[in-house]
């Protein structure tokens, strides 16, 4: 008896298993958090809010998600260790009860022209093994669908010890590959206009190659000139046949210059290797600007951009290839795979309908597979990562989202959290970090950073509820509720900007007119074609300002003042006042410390562990040679002036014998979209993601031009923040100015001088101009799906 009472007892005590139901953080101090310590519920939703540059992506990336992945990477041998990236334990001095976090972040996809949406999300790889299966006529395996396999054979003899013996044998083999062998898998071929490239009416001698870093006196001429293919003082035009082969097109070849061994290769594999085989975005801005002036890229002829061969294209399921099921829109390739019926294949065919079908669900159902990766947005690039979770059956997983909604419609907001919710009610641990009232809403717990940004941030201001977040007096509480109202009056166009038959992408030959002289707004649903009509149909030219959403690249020793070229005025003043080089001023040129090279820490690298980057001694963390240190400018040195926050540098700039108006002129622009707190040698390694979209749109503000086109500059801004960017858009209208803006967010469609929808759907249901007009017309209207959510929230 006694027994049996002992076991009831326990079965009603809760299990010890059960007690773990906290993520629970204490002392965290990464980047500028100050000591937090916050308990995160495990199994729930949590939004975590806050002004940009808060702290959020410190707290949730940088510690809970940095040290999960650590933890799990530790479980492999210091074998596979050493091919992983190492990284650092977070400056926290608690994180108990993590569990596995799987991050779903807004990096873009690497814009390598093989990618595509189909390789990214592994849907060619099955595509691939359903036409080796079922494709008539049968012409190899998978591989031989595939772009990125070339066809290789070979033949040759081998030698095999056998029993003793060397025996010598015949092996042949061939792999049958994919790759259309015009474009070699890339679907483009690019076309040079040679007069980009040199001057025909002069000689080497006289600097005729125009190609960047081909200075008159440099290497690379100096290679051509003396050669003794070419002779360098004949203009180009005089040159035989023979000649202009050798200069534009010889294979590579060692020479003899100046006593020097060298290689020498023609003018256009020279270019082609060193500059078109880089990812546009990667290059500096001065050789994307050559490039995009040399070179054009036209559909591959042979294979009609579709990257493979013939024979490839000509095996088919049913009349349909797999060049022309990576063509279709992904919500017909759905419905496509789901009419056939082949028990053979029947468990790849399962899986292939899942995956097509998370594409659907989560509202990327408008893209196409062939899609190249690199030309998606953020937020469709984090949806694209989703796929492959949505049918995980993993439980008491964390997944960490970074702004889910960005570059989402009201309308497509609501299916993700549906889909946030879904995942959460598996039985996971979801992580948000978030600005959008719509998905801070469907929080089950919401904890709130600030109350500043940067140096005034970092601590947690409310965690709770969302009930109580609206009375806790928080930036984000007093927001929360914010309605921008629609503007009473409109301001006058000024001129037009007509577009006429506009078909980039899924455009139906589209005819507009944009006013010019005011702020315009295009929205309409995710894939209505928003960007192929302001991108693809606004000429680029001198006038136009285009600010789009490509992220902005930096390494640690890249900054703010170095990005927007604020330290070029700088080091000229002082290098003036003190008779010396500016080349002194730079950290990364000549006045950089020679212990640390100007990166103010020395990195130790540990192998397989992460490495350790300690203050340098000498400079104390400055970067500069003390020798520099010593000139001063209004009172400062150069690491003084750097330590700066903004509107400090703004203060010190603008009068006095420091006055210097080209640098006053950028740290205004900084200090007007919100930036005034950064300090100007902060590097761009340490600034939050809405942080970096308003020191780009700081830049561009200063180019020349009457029109801005902006794409999402909301993109990453607080409530709080999004307000200081409407005023920033009213000062650049009342200046003169045309902005043109393609934006989701309602308080800046409400605050529209002018509205242009486009939709109804996306993909081959949108491409149409479904309303233009003023935003008081359209909620009046209420005959599209942005009127409802506009009309919605501003509560008419």
């Amino acid at each position: 008896m006694s027994t049996a009472r002992s076991t009831g007892a326990q079965a009603s005590e809760p299990h010890a298993a059960d007690s773990h139901d906290l993520i629970r953080v204490h002392g965290a101090r990464e980047n500028n958090l100050k000591d937090v310590s916050i308990e995160i519920p495990k199994r729930r939703l949590t939004v975590f809010t806050g002004v940009s540059g808060s702290g959020k992506s410190s707290l949730v990336f940088d510690t809970v998600a940095a040290e999960s992945q650590r933890l799990i990477n530790e479980t492999y041998s210091a074998f596979v260790q050493g091919f992983m990236p190492s990284v650092a334990r977070p400056d926290v001095d608690v994180l108990d009860g993590l569990t596995t976090a799987i991050i779903v972040d807004q990096q873009r996809m690497g814009a390598d022209p093989r990618s595509t949406v189909g390789t990214a999300t592994d849907t060619n790889a099955m595509l691939r093994i359903l036409f080796s299966r079922l494709g008539q006529p049968q012409i190899g395996s998978a591989k031989a669908f595939s772009f990125n396999v070339a066809s290789i054979s070979g033949a040759g003899a081998v030698t095999v010890e056998r029993a003793g013996k060397t025996v010598k044998e015949k092996r042949s083999f061939s792999i049958t590959g994919g790759m259309c062998p015009r474009c070699e898998g890339r679907g483009s071929v690019s076309d040079i206009d040679l007069t980009q490239l040199y001057d025909d009416s002069k000689s080497l001698a006289e600097g005729a190659i125009t190609v960047p870093g081909f200075t008159g006196d440099g290497w690379m001429t100096r290679i051509y000139a003396g050669s003794g293919f070419l002779d360098p003082d004949k203009p180009i035009r005089d040159y035989s046949e023979q000649e202009l082969r050798d200069f534009l097109h010889r294979e590579p070849t060692k020479v003899k210059v100046n006593g020097i061994n060298l290689t020498y290769e023609g003018l256009i594999p020279k270019v082609q290797k060193s500059m078109l085989a880089k990812d546009r975005e990667a290059m500096q801005p001065h050789i994307r600007a050559f490039v995009d002036r040399a070179v054009t890229f036209t559909a591959c002829p042979d294979c009609g951009g579709t990257r493979l061969t013939a024979a490839a294209r000509s095996s088919k399921i049913g009349g349909i290839s797999i060049a022309d099921a990576c063509a279709m829109q992904i919500s017909d390739l759905a419905e496509w795979v789901r009419g056939l019926d082949e028990p053979s294949v029947a468990p790849l065919l399962a899986a292939l309908r899942q995956t097509l079908d998370s594409f659907v669900e989560i509202g990327l159902g408008y893209l196409s597979l062939e899609r190249p990766a690199g030309t998606l947005s953020g937020g469709e690039a984090q949806r694209v990562k989703m796929i492959r979770h949505l049918g995980s059956s993993l439980t008491d997983v964390t997944y960490v989202f970074d702004e889910p909604s960005t570059g989402l419609h009201p309308h497509d907001i609501q299916r993700m959290n549906g889909l946030l919710l879904q995942l959460r009610d598996k039985g996971n641990t979801v992580l948000v970090v978030e600005h959008k009232p719509e998905v801070i809403a469907i929080a089950d717990h919401v904890v709130d950073l600030g109350p500043g940004a940067g140096s005034a941030g970092g601590t947690v201001c409310y965690e709770g509820p969302l009930a109580g977040l609206r009375a806790a007096g928080t930036v984000t509480g007093r927001h929360l509720d914010d309605r921008a109202a629609v503007k009473p009056t409109v301001r006058t166009p000024t001129g037009k900007l007509p577009i006429r038959g506009a078909t980039a992408h899924n455009l139906r030959d589209v005819d507009v007119d944009i006013p010019l002289g005011v702020l315009v707004v295009v929205t309409g649903v995710a894939g209505s074609g928003k960007s192929s009509l302001v991108h693809g149909s606004v000429p680029p030219g001198e006038d136009v300002v285009s600010v789009d959403q490509s992220p902005i690249r930096g390494s640690r020793r890249s900054n703010p003042a170095t990005y927007t070229g604020l330290l070029e005025p700088i080091r000229k003043a002082f290098a003036k006042a003190n008779g010396v080089k500016p080349a002194l001023f730079s950290p990364n040129s000549e006045g950089a410390c020679p212990t640390c090279n100007g990166a103010g820490v020395v990195y130790t690298d540990l192998a397989m562990m992460a490495g350790v980057a300690t203050t340098c001694e000498d400079c104390e963390g400055r970067r500069f040679d003390a020798s520099v240190l010593e000139y001063h400018f209004g009172g400062k040195d150069i690491s003084e002036v750097l330590a700066m926050p903004v509107t400090e540098a703004e203060a010190f700039f603008a009068t006095g014998e420091a006055r210097t108006p080209a640098a006053h002129r950028i740290l205004t622009r900084l200090a007007d979209v919100g930036l005034g707190y950064i300090s100007l040698g902060q590097p761009l390694t340490t600034l939050s993601g809405g942080e970096r979209q308003r020191l780009k749109l700081a830049t561009h503000m200063g180019d020349k031009g009457g029109i801005y086109v902006l794409d999402e500059p909301t993109t990453g801004l607080h409530l709080a923040d999004v307000e200081q960017l409407l005023g920033l858009l009213d000062r650049l209208v009342d200046s003169g100015k045309s902005v043109i803006v393609v934006e989701h967010h309602q308080a800046v469609m409400a605050h529209a001088d002018w509205i242009i929808d486009l939709g109804p759907g996306a993909g081959h249901d949108g491409g149409r101009i479904v309303f233009e007009g003023t935003p008081a017309e359209l909620v009046a209207a209420h005959t599209t799906l942005t009127a409802e959510h506009l009309a919605a929230y501003v509560g008419a």
